[in-house]
């Protein structure tokens, strides 16, 4: 009989009635196989079924979006990153607020800066331990975090996590942000995060849905 391109003939002595049996039985073997890829491959096709993969590649990891935010601008951005990507938010509050005095603020934010204080606050995040990535986000001052998103970072347990920074500034982009998230939280995989204009975070919703794709954590 034809197997693809080959023909196979029986070897002398073989009973030639037995061997067309046992032969036919291997070709409809073979033919339930071939018929199982090709639905296999139909089911797949049609999204009814999909390829086996590692148990740790189908869990979805837990996302907390942290912030601490003066004006709202840090918020906007924390808002549309928790929303695409379908994480908890944690919004950092100092328990003494800042002044609505702008010109304040820059002094305080600069003399606390300077001697590495680290304000009280309202209330700690519960349940850190469950999440497997943090996205941290704050107002850039003097060219770092506020104060209060120190202290979330110091008195927070970030071993064996990703943190994701990002900022709002108006100009000077992240400045030593990263740097200083690192060495904070010296045992967390600390990535290399994201800036965004104070100014334009109500239009920076394409840019951030743009930024997650490439950290493939949008929903």
């Amino acid at each position: 009989m034809m197997n693809g391109d080959m023909c196979i003939k029986p070897e002398k002595g073989i009973n030639a009635m037995k061997y067309v049996e046992d032969m036919n039985a291997i070709s409809r073997r073979n033919a339930v196989k071939l018929f199982g890829l090709w639905g296999l491959a139909a089911l797949i096709a049609e999204g009814k079924a999909s390829v086996c993969e590692p148990q740790a590649d189908r869990q979805r990891k837990k996302i907390l979006v942290a912030y601490y935010s003066y004006s709202g601008n840090t918020a906007k951005i924390a808002d549309y990153i928790a929303e695409m990507s379908e994480a908890a938010v944690f919004e950092i509050v100092p328990l003494v607020p800042y002044a609505n005095d702008y010109d304040a603020v820059v002094s305080q934010a600069r003399n606390e800066i300077g001697k590495g204080y680290k304000p009280r606050l309202k209330m700690e995040v519960k349940g850190i331990e469950e999440y497997d990535v943090v996205f941290v986000g704050s107002p850039c001052w003097w060219a770092t975090m506020a104060p209060p998103v120190s202290t979330f970072l110091s008195e927070s347990r970030f071993s064996g996590k990703m943190i994701v920074p990002f900022m709002t500034h108006e100009g000077s982009g992240l400045g030593r942000y990263v740097d200083d998230v690192r060495r904070l939280c010296p045992d967390a995989r600390v990535l290399d995060g994201r800036a965004f204009r104070g100014r334009s975070v109500g239009a920076a919703k394409d840019e951030v849905e743009s930024w997650l794709s490439e950290l493939s954590f949008n929903g």
